[in-house]
């Protein structure tokens, strides 16, 4: 299973759908898993022509309801769990903490999150840990490409990659390429 993933597109009004490149990235995937900050329910929208997505509520994704969206996701993936949550800041505290301050002490073995518009791949504790940063506001820059991610999930491992989109005329992307892998046993 291929799982295409982003977080807080935050869309601006300078633009009506995301990057062209967000789609080349995200051809073939299963499913979509926005981490929140979506803005405006027509991101989720775009990205369902290109597979189903979900996502979950971010602190800028009041004033309207869609059932693609919750507080927390939980998803059983070719056996492994998978939580999906906007914020978890900050990251960096023992996954322990995280869990029981965020998840009420449930367990998963991958933290998808959002929130700070920079990207994280972190494998700990058992635990694979990913914030792809923003694919539109990369670390809270002005509207330009940044960054998205994927997840390749089998029964035997998980392999997970942040990508660049590229360069905006003009604009630098900060974002930077990360790869973890993570196996059973």
């Amino acid at each position: 299973m291929r799982i295409g993933l982003l977080t807080d597109t935050h869309l601006p009004s300078t633009i009506r759908e995301l990057w062209d490149e967000v789609r080349d990235i995200f051809t073939g995937v299963d499913l979509i898993l926005h981490g929140g900050d979506i803005v405006s329910p027509r991101v989720l929208d775009w990205l369902d022509t290109i597979a189903p997505t979900l996502a979950a509520r971010g602190n800028n994704d009041s004033g309207w309801d869609d059932p693609r969206v919750q507080d927390i996701h939980w998803l059983d993936l070719e056996g492994w769990r998978l939580a999906m949550i906007h914020d978890m800041e900050p990251e960096e505290r023992p996954i322990e903490e995280l869990k029981r301050y965020h998840l009420k002490g449930q367990h998963a073995d991958i933290f998808i999150t959002g929130h700070t518009h920079f990207e994280r791949l972190d494998y700990r504790d058992g635990v694979l840990q990913m914030n792809t940063g923003s694919p539109t506001h990369p670390h809270l820059w002005s509207t330009r490409l940044g960054t998205v991610g994927l997840l390749d999930i089998t029964q035997e491992k998980v392999e997970a990659r942040i990508v660049r989109l590229g360069e905006s005329a003009g604009l630098s992307n900060p974002g930077a390429e990360f790869f973890v892998e993570m196996k059973r046993g």
